[in-house]
């Protein structure tokens, strides 16, 4: 089942590479969304794709930024399917 998940990460997470490396993890698992960074220092990301694939990529995320990521703020939605690709937004 299609789902979304909505992100928000604390910590290091600006200047690191987050959104490129976010970017090339969601090209692999074939997974659909957006991520950008927040002027108070958090990057956001909505990501949409199997359940399953999802928390792989959540997995990927936080396995890639160990250090980094202090905080992570996690909502499960229902997928919208509005999204074609996965990017950055600025």
């Amino acid at each position: 089942m299609r789902k979304q998940v909505h992100v928000f990460y604390s910590g290091v997470v600006q200047g690191v590479g987050f959104r490129y490396t976010t970017c090339d993890i969601a090209a692999d698992l074939n997974v659909t969304g957006w991520v950008k960074n927040l002027k108070d220092g958090r990057v956001e990301m909505v990501a949409e794709g199997e359940e399953e694939t999802l928390k792989d990529f959540l997995f990927k995320i936080k396995e890639n930024f160990t250090g980094h990521i202090e905080k992570e703020e996690i909502e499960w939605l229902p997928a919208t399917n509005e999204f074609k690709d996965f990017n950055i937004r600025y």
